[in-house]
């Protein structure tokens, strides 16, 4: 059996559970992600991380020109001090970040879905404190666009229930 002819052999034998499981990719032609994209105004942030978080989300969903869905949230981080010398130098930080959400219809106010998501990253103090700032400011962004990632996720799981 030549190496193209075992790939496709592969590729038919992973595909083929799937589409005997009702797998309907979220973005195919009628797939139920479409209801999000363009047709989600999020909250105007109000600070940098919020803003952070706002760009991601609008990135993967888009900017809608006449929204459907209204997107709030709230945004909770707090920092954790993870190593420390026996000199009590702190030389790495955890952050931890939860956004708790609310997705809503704005032709009927409903409240379509509200979740929170959490995760976190952390930073090294080791170096000057320029690039222990902006190794925090580093972290403080992946945190935001992991944030952002996770509720996308959430969102397009739970829209084939609006769409």
């Amino acid at each position: 059996m030549s190496s193209s002819d075992r790939r496709k052999f592969l590729t038919l034998l992973v595909a083929a559970p799937l589409g005997a499981c009702g797998f309907t990719p979220v973005y195919a032609p009628g797939g139920a992600g479409l209801a999000l994209r363009d047709r989600v105004q999020v909250a105007a942030p109000d600070t940098r991380l919020g803003f952070v978080l706002v760009s991601r989300l609008e990135e993967r969903l888009g900017r809608p020109d006449a929204a459907a869905f209204g997107l709030d949230y709230t945004l909770e981080t707090s920092e954790t001090n993870l190593a420390i010398t026996g000199a009590n130098d702190i030389t790495r930080i955890n952050i931890t970040g939860t956004v708790t959400f609310t997705l809503t219809d704005l032709a009927t106010d409903a409240q379509v879905i509200s979740d929170s998501v959490s995760t976190f990253t952390a930073y090294s103090t080791t170096g000057t404190s320029v690039a222990t700032a902006s190794a925090e400011r580093d972290a403080e962004d992946r945190l935001m666009t992991a944030l952002a990632d996770q509720m996308v996720s959430r969102l397009l799981a739970a829209s084939s229930r609006f769409s």
